[in-house]
């Protein structure tokens, strides 16, 4: 049940402008053990817990995904649908603002 797939991938931001989803318990798992200790709140550890508790049963993947939701949501790293990435590239300026 590792590998479990959610019922819809989890969109995140994993850097600027680059889009990463997450669909399924392993990859979760995986996300939030490489998550960096200092920036670990309650929201973490409950995600951590929770998917440790779809992957041995006792939770549906379901609560799980939820839990991760909300830790996204958090740490300010979901990325929802209606948001789109924009690449940022630097633009040489001009007389006026404009682009030369």
């Amino acid at each position: 049940m590792h590998n479990t797939l959610l019922f819809a991938p989890v969109a995140i931001t994993t850097g600027l402008g680059e889009k990463t989803e997450i669909s399924s318990l392993s990859e979760m798992l995986d996300f939030l053990n490489d998550w960096a200790p200092a920036m670990r709140r309650l929201s973490y550890g409950a995600a951590v817990k929770a998917c440790e508790a779809a992957r041995s049963g006792q939770c549906s993947p379901k609560a799980a995904r939820e839990a991760f939701v909300a830790f996204a949501t958090g740490a300010g790293i979901l990325c929802r649908a209606e948001t789109q990435i924009i690449s940022v590239k630097p633009v040489a300026h001009g007389f006026g603002g404009f682009a030369i």
